[in-house]
């Protein structure tokens, strides 16, 4: 596998990618909390983008996969910066952004800054605004004033061995950059894509962000069985062919 380059951000964050040249709008996938550009989305979908002559770019978070940074450093507009440097400074004109799980969460952050750079997103059990509703929510009183005398908490993971360690940081920055308490114009073609089987971010976010955000072209399908992943073959051409349709002009449209 060839090696990253690495962008350097204004915040001094030595960010690694792999970008794909070709046709624009080009197609950028913005991946979850603690996964990397390695993960089989993001390699399906440069496959893809590679026989289709599409421009692609992927890339890791700081704290993330092959960039530089510690991961319990980081938070929510940490990575919202990361994801706003890539795009501004290594493509050009409007992007589809596919995000994944959390990178859902901060495609709505990117459409919300720079609307005009964004031709269309995919969310692929998007998770806005989680620190708040998932994990601050889900606190015990316990873990909450353990949070309180130690600025961090231990969750398991189904993913790892290692537990996730959720810092105050986390949960203190992220209230700075919730999007589904203010309006949400998401002008431009929209596809969520949600397991009924997800344990992690359940349908009723993905019906939840429906709701809130307003646009003539959002759409979302919940697919039966699918769980957290959404990485099985029909997911995946699911993915794809929701990327398609927005780069036909959204409305369902069939890509010629």
């Amino acid at each position: 596998m060839t090696q990253p380059q690495f962008l350097t951000t204004a915040q001094s964050r030595r960010i690694a990618y792999h970008q794909t040249p070709g046709q624009g709008p080009g197609v950028v996938f913005l991946g979850g909390f603690k996964s990397d550009m390695t993960g089989t989305k993001a390699i399906y979908l440069q496959d893809w983008a590679e026989r289709r002559g599409r421009a692609f770019l992927r890339f890791d978070y700081s704290g993330h996969g092959a960039s530089d940074g510690a991961f319990l450093e980081g938070a929510i507009g940490d990575w919202f910066q990361d994801a706003l440097a890539v795009i501004t400074e290594l493509t050009t004109g409007p992007q589809v952004l596919v995000g994944s799980s959390m990178g859902g969460w901060i495609s709505l952050l990117v459409a919300r800054s720079i609307p005009q750079r964004v031709a269309g997103l995919v969310g692929i059990a998007a998770a806005p605004d989680f620190t708040e509703d998932s994990m601050w929510a889900g606190f015990t009183p316990a873990q909450r004033q353990e949070m309180a005398e130690t600025g961090r908490v231990a969750l398991p993971s189904e993913y790892s061995d290692h537990p996730y360690i959720i810092t105050r940081r986390l949960i203190d920055e992220g209230r700075n950059r919730l999007v589904l308490r203010a309006p949400l114009p998401l002008p431009f073609p929209v596809r969520l894509l949600q397991g009924t089987a997800d344990s992690d971010v359940p349908p009723s976010v993905a019906l939840r962000l429906l709701d809130h955000a307003t646009g003539d072209d959002i759409r979302l399908t919940l697919v039966k069985g699918a769980d957290h992943r959404f990485s099985t073959p029909a997911c995946l051409e699911m993915i794809v062919q929701a990327i398609e349709d927005v780069l036909s002009g959204g409305a369902g449209a069939t890509p010629s």
